[in-house]
Formats: structure tokens, sequence, C-alpha cells
């Protein structure tokens, strides 16, 4: 009887470690894709990649936030604001179903915050005051969650840069923000290899432009 067990738990293991090393080769074939990947086009098929893998292993958070921020960047490539909407939509669809897996995460937050700036730029005029303000505050409700993580300064540097000086941003306010997004970078530890790395482009965008 105990050999039955034993072969069953065996069997068991086995079939669980193919299976997460099947999801683990299939988030690195994408993440990699992340590096070549420059049209609104590149961006969708990655959402819609990483999505697949998302209901494929639906306990995992990081399918969920990849395929959501790969959404959100297609979003942002639109250039016909009519489709941007619906595009936030399907982002907070995806992240939200990430944050019911992972609450309280700070790499969700900035997602959160992205998907904000998303639906602002669709008519800045009208929507600052309510979608500006929520992604910073979810930038700082990130930065709360985890104080080492570099992704919210990234965010909150470059929303800064673009935001006029009578309005508090410009250079002199986006400048420190990004300096001390770039210490935390370089001291950053990611929890896995699938875990989010990304902010350099935007900091040093920052720094580049506001010498």
């Amino acid at each position: 009887m105990k050999k039955i067990i034993l072969v069953i738990l065996l069997f068991a293991f086995t079939s669980v470690k193919a299976q997460n090393e099947k999801y683990i080769a299939a988030m690195q074939k994408n993440l990699e894709a992340y590096g070549n990947a420059k049209t609104a086009e590149d961006f969708l098929d990655l959402s819609n990649a990483f999505e697949r893998i998302a209901e494929a292993e639906k306990n995992q958070w990081l399918a969920f936030y990849y395929a959501a921020h790969a959404q959100v960047i297609y979003g942002y490539l639109q250039k016909d604001m009519s489709v941007v909407d619906p595009i936030a939509e399907k982002s907070e669809l995806l992240i939200n179903k990430a944050d019911v897996l992972e609450k309280n995460n700070s790499e969700i937050s900035c997602i959160k915050s992205m998907i904000a700036q998303l639906r602002m730029i669709v008519n800045p005029m009208q929507r600052f005051q309510q979608f500006g303000a929520l992604a910073t505050q979810l930038q700082e409700e990130a930065k709360k969650q985890d104080p080492t993580n570099p992704r919210p300064y990234a965010l909150a540097a470059q929303n800064l840069f673009y935001t006029p000086a009578q309005f508090g941003g410009g250079c002199s306010s986006a400048k420190p923000v990004a300096e001390e997004g770039l210490k935390l970078l370089n001291t950053f530890q990611p929890k896995s290899a699938l875990h989010p790395i990304w902010g350099k482009t935007q900091i040093e965008m920052v720094l580049g432009q506001c010498k």
C-alpha cells in the first residue's frame, strides 16, 4: 500500500514539475520578445500570448500582469483616441485578475497607474483631475507597498516630465524623482527571473532630458 501511495505521489510531483517548467519556458519566451517589440501590433500580440498563458495557468498572477502591461503599451501607441478606452478596459480586466491572485502588490499598482494615465490621454483637459490624480495616488500606493521598487518612481518621473511647469511638472520636479528611481534600480533584486525589471528606459529618458 505504501509503495502505491509513493508511486502516486511521485507521479503527481513529476506532473506538477513538468507543468511548471512548461509555464516558465512560455513566460521566458514572451519576456524575451519584449525586447524586440516596437509596434502596437507587437504589443497586442504579446498581450494575447500572455493572456493565453494566464488562462492555462489560472493561479499565476504574473501572466495576467504582463498581459495587462503589454495591453497598456498597445493603448499608448494608438493614434486614434476613440479606441483607447476599450483598450484601457481590457487592461483593467486583466490586471484585476492578477490583483485577485496577488493582493497589495506594488507591481500591480504600477499597472493600475499606467491604466489611469492611459485613460487620461484620451482627453487630458477633461480627464486630468480624475485620472491624473488617480495615477499619482496609485504610484504613491506602489511606493508604500514596496519601498524598494523603482517602477513607481519611473512612472512618476515620466509623468512629471510631461506635466507643464505651471501645474507642478517639468524637469525641476521630475529629475529628483528619476534620481531616486535610479538609486533603487541599481539595488533592486527581483524575486525571480520572471518578475518585472522595467523602468530603466523611463528613468534614463528623464535624466537625459533634464541634465
